[in-house]
């Protein structure tokens, strides 16, 4: 038979507009001290262009260069950093171990590191903030807060972080797994990816699956000192942060874990995740459909990958259900046949799009 036609990945090949350019320049940024956590950044595009703050996802993921290439390099000036505690940031859990990176590292803080970033940077108007996953997320929570700053909201795989998001990615079928691995007890991700939900619920010993973030994150909390109990710590990090790169792709590039499989990112991939989910984000309950008032004058766009496992479709419904209670509707609402990563192919071509079409600030 030959299968040589099928599709095998569906991330992003050739629907980039624009190329890969160089950073204009870089830097480091001191934003608090004990610790001394200190942010990476990086600029892109026209320097006198209209500005554009790039949200990453996780928490606890990382910039790369290629997230520059949404935007137009002569429209706009886009910045690019990694959080707190994670990519060329510092202290991270890698270097500095989680008792260290993991203070002052919560959602009030990363709001206050975007004002100190545009502050140091020079940007004095408005500015359209970008963000995906855990950066839209970020990105809604900064607008509520500051919306005289933000000239537009660009939010890609909308993610509300509410405990039945988290179960969804996490729990699934887990507390029965040992007896009957394919029941469809509970809803969840692993009903698409078997295989790859098996490695990750397999980590946690059957009497400890009723609550795997809760025994994921004791793993993190410990402080091993036998080289065993560092691998075993290892191991758990690679396993939470290969689950969640494996399931943002539709279809998943089979052996190929790209940077979820590193160490030094797992490391601090998995444990900033988990810090910030066993604490509901540092979020009140539903703080975002609750102050969703507060943005009724801005500009909204959404892209959603209806296969998105990740963050499930719904999350973009409740969201654009909560704007409609105030009267308001996005004015972009895009569903492609994606999954959650901002790297497929159909995701790519939608923001590239919106960006495109913004009206000048």
């Amino acid at each position: 038979m030959d299968f040589s036609r099928l599709q095998t990945a569906s991330k992003v090949t050739d629907e980039w507009k624009y190329p890969q350019g160089a950073p204009n320049r870089t830097g480091m940024l001191q934003v608090d001290s004990g610790p001394d956590h200190t942010l990476y950044w990086e600029e892109y595009g026209a320097p006198d262009g209209e500005p554009v703050m790039f949200l990453h996802g996780g928490p606890g993921g990382a910039c790369a260069p290629v997230m520059s290439r949404f935007f137009d390099p002569k429209r706009y000036r886009v910045i690019l950093f990694d959080q707190r505690g994670c990519g060329k940031s510092a202290p991270t859990v890698a270097s500095h171990g989680p008792a260290v990176a993991l203070q002052k590292n919560d959602t009030d803080h990363l709001v206050a590191d975007i004002n100190r970033l545009r502050d140091a940077l020079g940007i004095t108007g408005r500015m359209h903030v970008f963000g995906g996953s855990w950066g839209s997320t970020l990105a809604l929570v900064y607008a509520i807060r500051h919306p005289e700053h933000v000239a537009s909201l660009i939010l890609r795989g909308i993610f509300l972080g509410t405990r039945e998001d988290l179960l969804y990615m996490y729990q699934g079928n887990a507390a029965v797994f040992d007896k009957t691995p394919y029941a469809l007890s509970e809803p969840g991700a692993y009903v698409t990816y078997p295989d790859e939900w098996k490695a990750f619920v397999e980590v946690i010993p059957p009497e400890k699956r009723g609550d795997m973030m809760g025994a994921y994150k004791a793993i993190f909390d410990g402080r091993p000192t036998a080289e065993a109990d560092k691998q075993a710590q290892l191991r758990a990090a690679l396993a939470w942060s290969v689950w969640e790169g494996a399931i943002s792709n539709m279809i998943p590039e089979q052996g190929d874990p790209g940077k979820f499989g590193e160490a030094d990112f797992a490391l601090c991939f998995a444990q900033i995740e988990a810090h910030f989910f066993a604490r509901d984000l540092f979020l009140e309950p539903d703080y975002i459909a609750r102050n969703v008032d507060k943005i009724a004058g801005l500009p909204i766009h959404i892209v959603h990958g209806r296969f998105d496992q990740v963050c499930p479709l719904t999350q973009a419904s409740r969201l654009v259900e909560a704007l409609a209670g105030v009267g308001v509707k996005p004015e972009t609402y895009v569903l492609t046949n994606a999954g959650h990563s901002a790297m497929e192919g159909q995701t790519v071509i939608a923001l590239t799009a919106i960006m495109d079409g913004l009206g000048k600030i």
